[in-house]
């Protein structure tokens, strides 16, 4: 019998803040473990450590085992998991969120469950994108076209910048090598991104199926946060890595180191979750660093748990 039970669990308040974690690593054909508190990735090159409560998202590529040890310790630490596809075609799963609090997700519900206030955050959502503009007072069906308008002429300048030719969004995961090399760092550097993103979201506890903008999918929220950063990061990313790339080129790999370099400085992991404050209205003191636990009451107060009442 295993007598070793590992490290002692962290507490909450010992975890480093979301925005002080490294954005992501990817790893393929490794074996990962756990070593104490830090998490092994052992390959044919050898094998490295690095503290679990350090890494925002895990991005596992094809041949990659895990074990049981190793995710435990993910979970402790509120790091997110993605599995990614050959292709990009990916899975999500995560551990447990690193604020144990609901308070973020109950302002979530709240807010997307009004018609009123959730267009008022998509208006801002959107108003973000527009800095020189007034957009609170136009219907959704008015801002996605302003949307629209925003992106393409997004890609044009891109396009006219780096010398590569654009066509349009054309992208299927069933045959991805079927797509242009634009296209598929397009793909890449958004699956870099959402998973950056989804880590965030699950990590101050929020549910990434309910969004303001997307709806009727798991990863809404992801969906209306990321895209408040693609046209400053992954685009002109994906335009400047097509145009430099060579034939032989892994163009998938190219395009997630060139984005791990753009989130290595921790700025954008800070943002996403400023923005997402400022998104939901929650101030800087709004903390969750408390594990408190009630029982709600039609009374319109909370009461203590662990009681037997009569």
């Amino acid at each position: 019998m295993d007598k070793n039970f590992g490290a002692k669990k962290t507490e909450l308040t010992e975890l480093p803040r979301i925005g002080d974690r490294i954005s992501f690593i990817y790893f393929e054909h490794a074996k990962i473990n756990r070593q104490d508190s830090a998490i092994t990735f052992a390959d044919k090159k050898g094998t490295i450590k690095v503290p679990a409560a350090m890494i925002s998202v895990l991005m596992l590529g094809p041949g990659t085992e895990i074990t049981h040890r190793a995710m435990e310790l993910i979970g402790d630490t509120g790091t997110g998991v993605v599995w990614v596809g050959e292709h990009g075609v990916r899975q999500y799963a995560n551990g447990r969120a690193l604020s144990h609090s609901s308070r973020y997700l109950e302002r979530q519900a709240k807010l997307v469950s009004n018609t009123r206030s959730r267009l008022d955050v998509a208006r801002k959502m959107y108003q973000m994108r527009f800095h020189n503009e007034d957009v609170s007072h136009l219907t959704m069906a008015q801002l996605r076209g302003r949307e629209g308008s925003r992106v393409r002429k997004i890609y044009k300048q891109q396009s006219q910048k780096y010398g590569v030719k654009w066509t349009g969004r054309n992208y299927d995961h069933k045959h991805f090598e079927n797509g242009s090399n634009i296209n598929k760092s397009l793909s890449a550097a958004h699956t870099a991104l959402y998973g950056l993103v989804y880590s965030v979201i699950s990590g101050l506890g929020l549910s990434p199926g309910l969004g303001f903008v997307h709806t009727g999918h798991d990863l809404s929220l992801v969906y209306d946060i990321a895209d408040l950063y693609k046209a400053e990061l992954t685009i002109p990313i994906a335009f400047e890595v097509t145009a430099n790339a060579a034939a032989n080129d892994d163009i998938g790999r190219v395009t997630r180191l060139k984005v791990r370099d753009a989130f290595v400085n921790g700025k954008v992991l800070k943002q996403i979750v400023i923005d997402i404050q400022y998104l939901l209205d929650l101030s800087e003191e709004d903390t969750l660093n408390a594990e408190v636990i009630r029982l709600w009451d039609d009374k319109d107060k909370l009461v203590k748990h662990g009681v037997l009442y009569d």
